[in-house]
């Protein structure tokens, strides 16, 4: 059966948070304001939501910003079809069990779209565990058991962020170079990471008017087989970590490795798409992100054409991707035929996933 994204919904809690105000919601460290300045000044953005109020009490939990993206895609004016299925992933949750999905179902049944027994999966990880919740939700649909289904995907970061919270490893003076400390890569973080959530509506038929989006294909590959451990987040400290020395030395020549594979497998190529959005954590992987996709671009008159809202609505790890497809189809104009691309990266271990998409519009 196909399968098509009928609807798209996002929520960002609370009011932008510009540069200045980050230690407003998440409070401040002990020597962290270089560490500050220098990864603002590479990841390039500007402002993020908090899901935490100024005294760090939290606003909303994950599975609170997964129900409020659900209700984004109600519509007053259509019938919504019988969900079956629901999926989500995210990074952090309070409850290590039962998954995020079973706590969406439950929260959600005021909102009366899931609101009766249904198949649920729920997914953890890094930046793909919602993107993962995706493909389970789009094969759901594709088989023929489900027409149609719910995938969501979280994000509560500031939670094990804020200053009352992390507690980093003090390595500091073991190192030369800051960068290669346990405390930097923990503490950096705190300038990468916000809060938001987003949703999509699955269903075996188009939207009767509008645009829907038919899932063409999609490609997921792990390289945890050939390479080291990454980001990371302890069970048991709470503790998020990223080594950057790794992810800047094996980013790159997996996601050739991914893409080379998915045109094959799937005879296509880069040139038949009008847009890419990818997933990006940082404006400091912007050029090398370019060149990776420009080996597979042939149009030499015109550059690879990608969009991205890291800038304004920062890096919200795994919900990104949704959040930045619904705010793209809110603001674009999509002809019939036209053909997007999903592009999330994962530096937990390296997974990745490709989502292509063609606009149908009625």
């Amino acid at each position: 059966m196909p399968c098509y994204v009928t609807r798209t919904s996002r929520f960002l809690p609370g009011q932008a948070v510009d540069n200045e105000s980050i230690e407003t919601y998440l409070g401040s460290l002990d020597g962290e304001v270089d560490v500050k300045s220098r990864v603002l000044a590479m990841n390039g953005i500007k402002q993020r939501h908090y899901a935490q109020d100024t005294h760090q009490r939290p606003t909303f939990d994950v599975y609170h910003l997964a129900v409020e993206a659900m209700r984004g895609l109600q519509a007053d004016d259509r019938q919504s079809p019988d969900v079956t299925f629901l999926s989500a992933g995210t990074t952090y949750a309070p409850l290590a069990g039962p998954g995020i999905a079973s706590i969406i179902h439950h929260r959600a049944q005021s909102l009366g779209i899931v609101d009766r027994p249904i198949e649920i999966s729920s997914h953890a990880g890094i930046c793909t565990s919602a993107s993962a919740a995706m493909v389970a939700a789009i094969r759901a649909v594709n088989s023929g058991e489900h027409r149609a289904a719910i995938c969501i995907g979280a994000e509560h970061a500031s939670e094990v962020l804020k200053s009352s919270v992390i507690r980093p490893i003090d390595d500091r003076s073991q190192h030369a170079e800051l960068r290669n400390s346990q405390w930097f890569m923990a503490v950096f973080l705190r300038f990468m990471l916000s809060d938001g959530a987003g949703a999509f509506l699955l269903s075996d038929q188009p939207s009767d008017r509008g645009v829907s989006l038919k899932v063409n294909w999609t490609h997921s590959m792990s390289f945890a087989n050939e390479t080291p451990l990454c980001m990371k987040l302890d069970n048991a400290s709470q503790l998020l970590s990223q080594d950057i020395t790794i992810l800047s030395r094996h980013l790159v020549p997996c996601s050739h490795k991914l893409l080379a594979d998915a045109w094959r497998t799937h005879d296509d190529c880069l040139n038949n798409y009008s847009m890419i959005l990818p997933h990006m954590s940082s404006f400091f992987f912007r050029k090398k992100m370019e060149r990776t996709l420009k080996d597979y671009w042939s149009h030499t008159d015109r550059p690879v054409p990608y969009w991205t809202n890291l800038e304004t609505v920062g890096n919200t790890g795994a919900a990104s991707i949704y959040v930045m497809l619904d705010q793209y189809l809110r603001m674009a104009t999509l002809q019939d035929g036209q053909k997007l691309m999903l592009f999330i990266p994962e530096s937990g271990q390296f997974n990745f996933v490709l989502v292509s998409l063609t606009a149908i519009v009625r």
